[in-house]
């Protein structure tokens, strides 16, 4: 007879299996990642159907099995209905899913991984239908704490040429404060970054050289190469640096209710996520088709 155990677990991925089951990814808080079958679950009547949905959370019952395992039993603790009626947020949550799957362990507690996607997800369903930016700024925050549990969060708080906390100036509110950089871990101050290029291109040119086409070759391939000036993958405003440094918090204190710059800070995170997994967020793909449009300024 099979070994069976018990788990709290929710569901992250799910997909047909044969003619009637499903295929089930689940993050547990005592076993971490485990995929599991749903027997029968995609007949009508059956008590899985339900209980084998995107971002339920069930008390299961599982046996264990030679390749796979498979749910004898599911008594559901939560359900988010709200998601799946709402396109931004149903994307949002499949997003985080998908960085949840990058970075879970099986055979391993996930607890704290468990409980902060449960969370998140609990926020998301409780913003209005009608808070698209609410939806990214909150979608934002969440990537921000996930990249935090994963041991790889982006500093936004001190520039990384000069470690100097960075405190946004609201002088600079229409212009561009600081840089990004994806390499360097994080923020850059502006002015620290063309600094250290006019101090390279010196180091290039100390005297005064015609502008010709392989001087400006040569110069681009020394910046591209010179591990001394990170590369800038975005740039920033003051506003938008406020708006990232809420990111660690628990809370956001500040969300406004139409603020397309959280678009820009999602796409930026994005980036980072990507590079540091190492893997694409397919699910960004609805981010972009969703959000950008109503993010485009109004003539």
């Amino acid at each position: 007879m099979s070994r069976t155990y018990k788990a709290t677990g929710i569901n992250l991925k799910s997909m047909p299996l044969g003619e009637a089951d499903r295929l089930v990814t689940v993050l547990t808080q005592e076993y971490g990642l485990i995929r599991a079958i749903a027997p029968g679950a995609r007949k009508q009547n059956s008590s899985l159907g339900g209980r084998s949905s995107l971002f339920v959370v069930n008390e299961l019952l599982i046996a264990k099995g030679r390749s796979l395992d498979k749910i004898t039993q599911a008594e559901t603790i939560t359900t988010y209905p709200r998601l799946s009626r709402d396109l931004g947020k149903l994307a949002a949550c499949q997003y985080l899913a998908e960085m949840v799957l990058c970075q879970a362990l099986s055979e391993q507690p996930q607890v704290e991984l468990f409980c902060l996607f449960n969370e998140h997800l609990k926020r998301l369903e409780q913003l209005p239908s009608n808070g698209e930016f609410l939806v990214l700024a909150y979608l934002c925050q969440a990537v921000f704490h996930l990249l935090t549990i994963a041991g790889i969060t982006p500093q936004v708080q001190q520039c990384q040429l000069t470690h100097e906390t960075i405190i946004p100036d609201s002088s600079l509110r229409t212009t561009e404060q600081v840089g990004f950089s994806i390499a360097a871990g994080g923020i850059i101050s502006i002015d620290a970054w063309e600094s250290l290029r006019s101090q390279n291109l010196a180091a290039i040119s100390p005297r005064a050289k015609p502008v010709t086409t392989s001087l400006v070759k040569e110069t681009e391939t020394h910046y591209r190469t010179n591990p001394a000036l990170p590369q800038l993958n975005a740039r920033f405003s003051s506003h938008e640096l406020s708006l990232m440094q809420q990111l660690a918090d628990t809370e956001l204190s500040q969300v406004e209710q139409s603020n397309p710059s959280w678009l820009s800070i999602e796409k930026i995170l994005r980036q980072y996520v990507e590079y540091n997994f190492d893997r694409p967020i397919r699910s960004a793909a609805l981010i972009d088709s969703y959000f950008a449009p109503i993010c485009v300024p109004k003539v």
